[in-house]
Order: structure tokens, then C-alpha cells, then sequence
């Protein structure tokens, strides 16, 4: 017969305790000394987590199989997997939960960071390595910052999170003999995905991009839809509606100052365009959103 597997946003806790939660941070030790240093097998379904392991030891368990935890290093946990930790009364470091939405590529996506998202790892930071030391200093930064709120706080704490991921899972590869290195076409989705960043707000079209990577159009079409199955128009789009799902869910602005914020000059144009990509306008999916975070 098998066990029952809980489902918690935090472990042992079944709802957010605020209505702007996306990321939550805290020492190992503050949550893990609770319950007498043990995790017991739980997942989270919304939400990724990462574990930051500066001293002690421990083991993590994923599913059946148990890996033993070693000091420096990050634990890297998906949605919706099963998993536990066992740790040593010294230990010490952090785990930062977040929402799964407010990650730059979706676990399991065809990207080559989305695929090491959807699986879960244990990445050694070699303290001579001076990327694994700034992995390091970064998630210091990034358990400050949550601590004290500064100015900018939401801003300086997803680059904290996509900085750490983006160069632990660049760790995780190198440190791997049998990953193969990517290929062309992953390095310019790679670019694509940086340059749609900065400049999504300001409604390019899908030619900006392939003169920028050097391509024609229409290479650059085929290129997306072999990787993501979705043109450049839809992964530009995608972008934008992310944006404003963040934007709706975590900010006070109104629905026509988020869609300003976003380049739309016509709020009106800005509910119809998220109404063709959601099915719902703007304000309708704030508050059905909303509601159902509280529920989670």
C-alpha cells in the first residue's frame, strides 16, 4: 500500500500567509529544528525551491533513493516531486521557495535550463571555482535582501533567483562527463530568450530579433518551432502575457497602468490582447488568480 505524499507551499504549511507571496526565504535551521531536523517525503506543486547548503551534512531524499548532503553545495527541488531531507543539527544555510511562474524558463521546457529545472539536483560549489563562489555570495545577498525591505526588493530578488539558477545549472553541466554540450541552435534560443527580455516591453517584431542573431526570419522561425513548437511571435506574446499575470497578481497598479507598463498605449487593446491569449480580461483573471493563490 502506498504512502500518502502531503502537498505543502512550505512544509508543514498549507496556505500563504501573504497576498503578495512569490518568494519565501529562511534558514534550514529555523524550519528543519521544528521538526526535530527531519523533513518528511512531501512535494509542493506550485512552487521551486532551492536549497543552500553552507556547513553541516544530512541526506536528501528524492522518491526512494537517498544522496548524501555535503557543505558547499545547492539542492535544487521541481514542482511536484517527492522529496525529504534529513539534516545534521549544525546545519546551517537557506531554502528559498517560489512560485514556478516567476522562474525565466518553465521546468521541462526544451530549453536546456528547462530541462535541468524539471529534474532535481545536488550541485557541489567548489569554494576555488569563482563561479560556485559567486553563486555563493549571491544567495547571501538574496537571504538579505529578503530580510530587510529595501527599495527594489522584488526587483533584486528575482535577478538574485535567475542569476543562481542560471550559473548553478552552468555548474551542474560542467561538472557532468556526460552532458553534451549544446548545440548551435540551443545557443541562439539562449540569445533569443535574453534579447526578448529586454525588450519585450517595447513590442519589437519578430524581425528585430532575427536581424539582431544575425538570421532571416524565416531561419529564425524554423529554428523556434523546432525548439519550443511556437513561432517567435508567440514566444514574444508568452513574454509579455507572463509579465502582466506577474504584474496583476504582485503589484497595486490598476489594469491600465500595468498595461502603460507594459507598451500598450490602448487599454483597450491590452484587455483584448490578454483576453486571446487567457480567455479571460485582465481584471476577471486578477481576481479568479488571486483567489485561488490564498487556496493553494
Amino acid at each position: 500500500m502506498s504512502r500518502h505524499i502531503p502537498t505543502y507551499e512550505l512544509y508543514g504549511e498549507k496556505t500563504g500567509r501573504e497576498p503578495d507571496f512569490w518568494v519565501h526565504c529562511e534558514t534550514i535551521r529555523s524550519r528543519s529544528s521544528l521538526h526535530h531536523w527531519e523533513i518528511r517525503p512531501h512535494r509542493h506543486e506550485s512552487f521551486f525551491q532551492i536549497l543552500y547548503i553552507e556547513g553541516g551534512s544530512g541526506d536528501a531524499i528524492f522518491g526512494e533513493k537517498s544522496y548524501a548532503i555535503r557543505p558547499p553545495g545547492i539542492i535544487t527541488v521541481p514542482p511536484g516531486i517527492n522529496h525529504g531531507f534529513r539534516f545534521s543539527r549544525d546545519i546551517d544555510g537557506l531554502v528559498i521557495t517560489l512560485l514556478r511562474s516567476h522562474l525565466s524558463h518553465p521546468p521541462g521546457d526544451r530549453s536546456q535550463l528547462g530541462e535541468w529545472l524539471a529534474t532535481p539536483h545536488l550541485t557541489p560549489l567548489d569554494p576555488d571555482n569563482a563561479e560556485a563562489v559567486y553563486v555563493m555570495q549571491t544567495l547571501r545577498r538574496l537571504g538579505d535582501e529578503f530580510e530587510n525591505r529595501r527599495s527594489g526588493r522584488n526587483e533584486a530578488l528575482a535577478a538574485y533567483v535567475a542569476l543562481a539558477l542560471r550559473l548553478t545549472a552552468r555548474i551542474s553541466h560542467e561538472g557532468n562527463t556526460h552532458e553534451l554540450p549544446p548545440n548551435e541552435n540551443e545557443r541562439r534560443m539562449e540569445m533569443l530568450s535574453e534579447l526578448i527580455q529586454q525588450h519585450f516591453r517595447s513590442h519589437k517584431p519578430a524581425s528585430f530579433y532575427a536581424r539582431e542573431l544575425g538570421l532571416s526570419p524565416t531561419h529564425l522561425t524554423r529554428i523556434v518551432r523546432a525548439m519550443t513548437g511556437n513561432t517567435p511571435h508567440e514566444l514574444i506574446a508568452g513574454k509579455l502575457v507572463e509579465e502582466a499575470k506577474r504584474q496583476l497578481v504582485f503589484t497595486l497598479g490598476s489594469v491600465q497602468e500595468i498595461g502603460f507598463r507594459l507598451g500598450f498605449a490602448d487599454p483597450a487593446y491590452f484587455s483584448r490582447f490578454f483576453f486571446k491569449y487567457t480567455g479571460e480580461t485582465p481584471r476577471v483573471w486578477r481576481v479568479k488568480e488571486k483567489v485561488r493563490l490564498e487556496d493553494v
